[in-house]
């Protein structure tokens, strides 16, 4: 992204690239499936003006590193990706920060909120519920609209190998019209890229469910400020009632929904700024 500086950090289990800019306080935003950094390329140049705004590849996607899946798939679970963010945070002299995440990114950043409560400031999780509530209340319709939850958890090669015959096709499928494929293409479409964002979701059903069931089970909740937005026309709006659903993980959540699909930091990126400034602000 034009005028951010770009470099590169090793945590404990990955190297990770960031892309930072601005001064203030620190802003951490994390992107989603089947992206990279680079999804908040018309949202991050404004923030910068008010704050130290940092855009990170999560691990196994973007040019962050693509580590082969361990077994258990726990070195893809949103608690390692979460440690990741905390380490790169911490090695730019963040020790606490406001954390932006869409979709995946979102999921790191509840868990990150969750394992570490004390380096969040505020929170913002776009357009999703819970890993639990996808799997446990979502029903046939979730099923329906999420079939890739379903898809990619299949033990390799399956995914894998289908999804490298076409991967354009597939990102395609994916994306909003009017988004630069080719850049996404460039880092998913390798075969350690399409690897990676398989064991992301093979630890969302392996690893990161099972956490969520327990945090729910033992009462542990998000307790910083915390904002959810949703699309109007996507699936969680459809579906679920987010802030209601929100409040098994999630002491005091607010929000509202935006007039757009899934992606809404590219859909509607004018009402995506104002929203992060007026909640990061108050």
């Amino acid at each position: 992204m034009a005028g951010f500086d770009y470099r590169r950090i090793t945590t404990s289990g990955a190297t990770i690239n960031i892309a930072t800019r601005g001064k203030g306080v620190p802003l951490l935003l994390l992107h989603g499936y089947p992206e990279s950094h680079r999804m908040w390329r018309d949202v991050a140049p404004a923030l910068a003006e008010e704050y130290a705004v940092v855009c990170a590849d999560l691990r196994g996607y973007g040019d962050s590193s693509k580590p082969e899946g361990s077994p258990d798939h726990s070195n893809y679970s949103k608690r390692a990706m979460a440690t990741d963010m905390v380490e790169v945070m911490a090695a730019l002299g963040h020790r606490t920060f406001l954390l932006a995440g869409h979709d995946r990114g979102g999921r790191v950043a509840y868990r990150l909120a969750l394992d570490h409560p004390g380096a969040v400031r505020r929170l913002v999780l776009l357009d999703i519920v819970s890993t639990r509530a996808v799997y446990d209340d979502g029903g046939t319709e979730m099923a329906r609209r999420y079939f890739h939850w379903y898809f990619l958890v299949h033990a390799r090669p399956l995914p894998e190998h289908m999804i490298a015959s076409d991967p354009t096709f597939w990102l395609e499928n994916f994306l909003p019209p009017g988004v630069n494929v080719r850049e996404y293409l460039r880092t998913f479409g390798t075969a350690e890229g399409i690897h990676a964002s398989c064991e992301d979701y093979r630890a969302g059903f392996a690893v990161d469910l099972a956490q969520d069931r327990a945090d729910v089970a033992a009462g542990r909740k998000v307790d910083c400020p915390t904002m959810i937005l949703w699309g109007s026309r996507g699936a969680v709006g459809s579906v679920f009632k987010p802030l209601e659903t929100w409040k098994d993980l999630i002491a005091s959540p607010t929000g509202y929904s935006i007039d757009c699909g899934h992606f809404i930091p590219e859909e509607k990126p004018v009402e995506t700024i104002r929203a992060l400034r007026e909640f990061f602000r108050s």
